[in-house]
């Protein structure tokens, strides 16, 4: 019957601090064909800013405007992350959507203008890769490009680990949307690029 399958899959994941402590963060999940409706990066982006509202009991709200998204605290002015407005480089119908990183309090000062966050729609054989990736990103956390290892350590405990949970809670919702099927996701370890893990 119609959602009540319940489907073991992977959930690829690699998350590392890159030689200038920047983080590389990537997962990503094949949804399989037929699916219910086309995967579009304009559906990617709303489902992740609904999701970061859902699974946050809404602490921490998406703000969209002219100016970009912000992830605000408590529905305060308060920008956790700040972002320009998403970029539809092939359309937003087909391939790909990135937000760059333009401050925020958790994004370290001087770094403000670097970091990007992508979401991506990928076909191939037999389904449809989806992929969320974060990269060039420096935290505040880690507080400059030589961090400490107890700063490193703090990082993973705290926004890495919550970054992947988030992560892993989209690409199930996404999955179980989308086919009409529950998932039950496994956390495979990848190797994308060479770095730290966090």
């Amino acid at each position: 019957m119609w959602g009540k399958r319940d489907t073991a899959r992977e959930v690829a994941c690699q998350q590392i601090l890159e030689p200038d402590a920047s983080v590389y963060s990537v997962q990503w999940l094949v949804l399989p064909d037929p699916l219910l409706c086309p995967v579009t990066p304009r559906l990617l982006f709303e489902r992740y800013l609904r999701l970061v509202q859902d699974w946050t009991f809404s602490l921490i709200r998406p703000a969209q405007n002219e100016e970009g998204v912000q992830f605000r605290l408590f529905g305060s002015r308060i920008a956790l992350l700040s972002f320009q407005p998403p970029e539809y480089p092939k359309g937003e119908g087909v391939g790909e959507v990135h937000l760059r990183i333009n401050g925020g309090i958790l994004v370290q000062p001087k770094e403000c203008d670097r970091g990007l966050f992508s979401l991506f729609a990928e076909p191939e054989p037999g389904g449809v890769r989806v992929v969320v990736q974060l990269s060039d990103y420096c935290p505040l956390l880690l507080g400059s490009a030589r961090p400490s290892l107890l700063r490193r350590q703090l990082y993973r405990l705290t926004q890495a680990y919550l970054h992947k949970i988030v992560t892993v809670r989209y690409l199930a919702e996404l999955y179980r949307e989308l086919t009409g099927e529950k998932v039950r996701l496994k956390v495979q370890k990848v190797r994308v690029r060479q770095g730290k893990e966090t």
